[in-house]
């Protein structure tokens, strides 16, 4: 969640479109701790960077899978991974009784939840570090930075060095903090190395224990961020400046534990109350698709869902807009009007499929309640531009049900 108050939702559209699903191999082992050493960097993040042949392999289907509901989970605005055969789901906790924007509420910390599939089912949250613990970069506890101001903190995401940086297969846990902006406008993220993909992260914690505010010059804000990760590639973090106004990206560094200032601002030109941004690489068409909130707003039970595409991570992003007077300009570019009755938070890669990740929300200022949705996504590009007379049907297809 940003910090912005809520706004209404839009009209509702939707497009059928032809399906694909990628394969993906995902593999974890062991290794040292965070390292900010910053060696020379490889030319990847664009469409030329190949993957190695055992990494994926794109078959046409004809349709796509079925949604998952996720209920009765107190793991919110969540993203999930599979390492080895094991699925982690990890998310915000409300349940200890958290209330968005009321000061002194309790903070009930980050959690992670496991299962042995999509479907479950899925284990009880652990903490993935103790809430009372101390805030490295405040110097207080991060029940006192998530919980004081009832600012909250959000939006963990695990990666894992394999095929990238160090290559050593190390743990590393983002989130966001937005009282670390509203204190003293610094960027509001955190990064923790984990002793393994279930925690426990920071600093103490044996193999790989550590904390890092991590140095990012693209993304030096406070908002809903996600990572977009490629296999053989560093990943980027895309995130929605102050005000959600507008999303920017940038390429991690060596030991993904900062920027390296490589990234691309505004992307596709956009203006308005964006979030809740994620994306994957899509073999096939050989280009990247960026999803998110489009508008944002906080807790909204149904927002639309908007879309971006580039050949290049770093450039070359592009969004269709609209024509008229008085035209809203980002019409076309939303490919669903109420995100299944939720709003989107992310987008991952499991097995090869992208999921877009939603929370369905409740709109009260605790959601321990609130379920969660993972919905299937797959691109198709499309003929047809702006004012050209033609029915337009956008080429990202997401089915609720």
């Amino acid at each position: 969640m940003t910090d912005q108050a809520p706004t209404p939702g839009r009209t509702r559209i939707r497009g059928a479109l032809t399906a694909f699903v990628l394969t993906a191999a995902l593999f974890g082992v062991s290794g040292p701790a965070l390292s900010d050493s910053e060696p020379t960097r490889a030319a990847d993040g664009t469409a030329s960077a190949g993957f190695p042949a055992a990494h994926v392999a794109a078959t046409a289907t004809d349709s796509l899978p079925t949604p998952i509901l996720i209920q009765g989970v107190d793991l919110h605005d969540v993203t999930i991974k599979k390492f080895d055969d094991t699925y982690y789901m990890y998310g915000s906790m409300y349940g200890c009784g958290y209330q968005w924007y009321v000061s002194g509420t309790p903070w009930c910390g980050l959690g992670v939840s496991t299962a042995p599939s999509l479907q479950g089912p899925w284990t009880a949250p652990a903490a993935l570090f103790n809430p009372n613990s101390l805030d490295p970069w405040s110097k207080r506890s991060w029940q006192e930075t998530c919980g004081g101001t009832g600012q909250g903190c959000f939006n963990p995401r695990m990666i894992q060095r394999t095929g990238w940086g160090s290559n050593d297969g190390v743990f590393v846990l983002w989130f966001n903090a937005p009282r670390h902006y509203s204190d003293s406008n610094a960027n509001a993220y955190n990064v923790m190395g984990c002793a393994g993909p279930a925690g426990p992260c920071g600093p103490g914690v044996t193999p790989n224990g550590s904390y890092n505010k991590p140095v990012l010059s693209v993304c030096a804000g406070n908002g809903d961020y996600g990572i977009i990760e490629r296999p053989s590639t560093r990943p980027a973090i895309v995130c929605s400046m102050p005000g959600a106004t507008q999303l920017n990206l940038e390429e991690l560094n060596y030991s993904g534990s900062g920027g390296t200032g490589q990234g691309v601002r505004k992307v596709a030109g956009m203006d308005g109350t964006v979030e809740g941004p994620g994306g994957w690489w899509d073999e096939t068409t050989q280009r990247y698709i960026l999803t998110f909130s489009d508008q944002g707003c906080g807790y909204c039970a149904g927002t639309p869902a908007g879309y971006a595409t580039s050949t290049t991570l770093y450039s070359g992003w592009s969004a269709p807009g609209n024509v008229g007077w008085g035209a809203p300009d980002f019409a076309r570019r939303m490919f669903s009007g109420a995100s299944c009755g939720g709003q989107p938070r992310t987008v991952t890669v499991i097995d090869g499929q992208p999921w877009q990740i939603i929370d369905l929300w409740l709109g009260i200022r605790n959601e321990t309640a609130a379920d969660t949705l993972l919905a299937p996504l797959s691109y198709t590009p499309t003929t047809g531009t702006p004012g050209d007379g033609t029915v337009w049907v956008p080429p990202v297809s997401m089915p609720c049900t």
